[in-house]
């Protein structure tokens, strides 16, 4: 018996999944007490907790999708679609300290005590709209892959609407609360979603040894992709990574709703290594694809994006009914993990940045239920986006860059006391018109002629190679940051006193946060000193766990290499 092109075994399975997740986080309705309960959980969460919230709000459906296709199609240096930001893991250890001792709700409030109102709501409102595009572009993905497996019984709009709807339904009334403790259920349902299909996948191919035999190219087991995948590259995305990681909006839930700065380090540093391993499962099941499917992308064939949702199709139901129910779940809690934290952030930034600024002398409403009102109007804008705006893909790119740009003012204004609005302001503006410039088509077309080193001509259209245009909008915005800034007048310092203190003091078991950027009483003789004394420089020293921790986690990066590298060679 079916429904909707499902075994009856698996639809229950799936059923009682949405149901179940629903129910544990309205659950967390009851301890929604202040807005520092919705935006940030009231900062009461243990380790694994901040482990599986920050691996389930960074990895979702089409992350996995698209590994597999770009296996498919590259072999094993496909796994770098992903693992550009492996080498950027160690760095987490000492983010999230730095981050945690922000004490805000959300990142715009550091931008609103550092440079002043009018930046801090241009940021709320620009990470506003990248989490928008965000979300809907992940429930129409995953909407399609629902449609592929169950041979389109199920239609896009339907599915969509139940992830919707339930997610919404629990973000809305738990916040933050919610989606952390949904958020444990369904990382630990993405990591079966990674490795579900892999052992039979193998089997069915015979193994890595049978891989070996039947793909005869040896640059399909190359983890290097000339001329594609550099050294340079690498760095470039590196370094984007450090600018753009600091103005996610979510990332601050990430490393703050734990109970201390340790559970903020482990959960924001090792989820992501658990994101890295499971890209292994995603990579390893695109190559066995090329077996399976050998001529994918072909005309009258499906595309390599399609290799995932096949395996899953055609090898999970003839092993037992239920394997694919509980694919689909563990598919479904890929995406709704995502969109629980990134929709609680969104609903912080519109509510403490943009609604609290406007309406604070008025007869205002409550904060909390603003942000459940902000909740719903970014989920229905990211939906609208979705499906009624051309180019999604290409606006989602445009605004991950723009928030990296962001991340320039963000690191200035940590370390840099010289660092004003106005340079802030124009760091931001001026890497977005480099930008802007060096996709421009007549621009490329120029550079091409002039300068071809920097161009890739090798698609339908020219573009600027994208480490190279990365360098050019960080480079440009740091200088241009730094130059007006040491010609425009600094914020008062007396303002920023409290800012710098708590940046370079731990936060202390206990701690209770009135507002943003200001040092408890009982963290005040805590304040570490700084690494070199200087009236403009606010670093400061490393200590043990610090340097300790970063190592460990630089020798987890190269395990996890290692790692991949033993398994190209496995049955060769």
């Amino acid at each position: 018996m079916t429904i909707y092109g499902l075994h009856i075994v698996d639809f229950i399975l799936i059923i009682v999944y949405l149901l179940g997740i629903t129910a544990i986080g309205l659950a967390a309705y009851t301890r929604i007490k202040s807005a520092s309960d919705y935006f940030m959980g009231g900062r009461s969460f243990g380790t694994w907790f901040m482990v599986f919230f920050s691996f389930g709000a960074g990895t979702h459906t089409d992350q996995a999708v698209g590994v597999a296709s770009k296996t498919y199609t590259n072999g094993l240096s496909g796994i770098w679609y992903q693992w550009l930001w492996l080498f950027l893991t160690p760095f987490y250890w000492l983010i999230a300290p730095l981050l945690r001792r922000i004490r805000a709700l959300t990142m715009a409030q550091f931008f609103e005590v550092r440079y002043g109102v009018s930046l801090a709501m241009f940021y709320a409102i620009v990470a506003f709209l990248n989490n928008a595009v965000t979300i809907g572009t992940m429930l129409r993905g995953a909407g399609e892959i629902i449609g592929a497996v169950t041979d389109n019984q199920v239609p896009l709009g339907v599915s969509v609407a139940i992830m919707t709807i339930l997610f919404v339904s629990y973000g809305v009334a738990g916040g933050l609360v919610a989606a952390i403790i949904t958020d444990l259920i369904q990382g630990i349902l993405t990591v079966v979603l990674s490795f579900i299909l892999l052992p039979f996948a193998l089997s069915k191919v015979g193994g890595l040894t049978g891989l070996h035999e039947k793909i005869t190219d040896p640059h399909m087991f190359s983890l290097v992709a000339p001329g594609e995948i550099t050294v340079f590259f690498i760095t470039m995305m590196v370094v984007n990574g450090l600018f753009s990681i600091m103005a996610q909006p979510h990332v601050i839930q990430l490393c703050g709703a734990g109970r201390t700065e340790w559970e903020g380090r482990m959960g924001f540093t090792y989820g992501n290594f658990l994101k890295r391993f499971c890209t292994v499962a995603w990579c390893l099941t695109g190559l066995c694809a090329v077996v399976l499917y050998p001529n994918l992308g072909t005309e009258g064939n499906p595309s390599p994006d399609q290799a995932f949702g096949m395996i899953a199709r055609d090898l999970l139901p003839v092993i037992a009914p239920g394997l694919l129910g509980i694919f689909i779940a563990s598919m479904l809690a890929a995406v709704m993990s995502s969109c629980d934290a990134m929709m609680n952030a969104s609903a912080g930034l519109l509510t403490m940045n943009v609604y609290k600024p406007l309406f604070a002398r008025k007869k205002a409403m409550n904060e909390v239920l603003v942000g459940r009102c902000a909740s719903i109007l970014l989920v229905s804008l990211g939906i609208f986006i979705a499906f009624w705006l051309e180019d999604v893909i290409h606006g989602i790119e445009i605004m991950w860059k723009i928030t990296g740009m962001l991340g320039i003012s963000i690191w200035m204004g940590i370390y840099w006391r010289r660092a004003t609005p106005a340079g802030a302001w124009t760091a931001a503006l001026s890497a977005s018109a480099v930008l802007l410039l060096t996709q421009n088509t007549s621009f490329v077309e120029w550079l091409s002629a002039a300068a071809p080193m920097f161009v890739d001509a090798s698609g339908e259209a020219p573009k600027m190679i994208l480490p190279w245009q990365m360098l050019a909008y960080l480079s440009t915005g740091i200088v241009c940051g730094i130059v007006v800034s040491l010609f425009t007048k600094q914020r008062d310092p007396e303002k920023l006193r409290d800012l710098f203190e708590c940046i370079r003091t731990p936060v202390q078991d206990g701690e209770e946060i009135e507002d943003a950027c200001i040092l408890p009483d009982v963290a005040k003789d805590k304040t570490v000193p700084k690494l070199f004394d200087s009236p403009n420089w606010e670093i400061p020293k490393f200590d043990k766990t610090d340097i300790v921790g970063f190592l460990i986690a630089a020798v987890c990066v190269l395990a996890i290499v290692l790692s991949v590298v033993f398994i190209a060679r496995w049955g060769a």
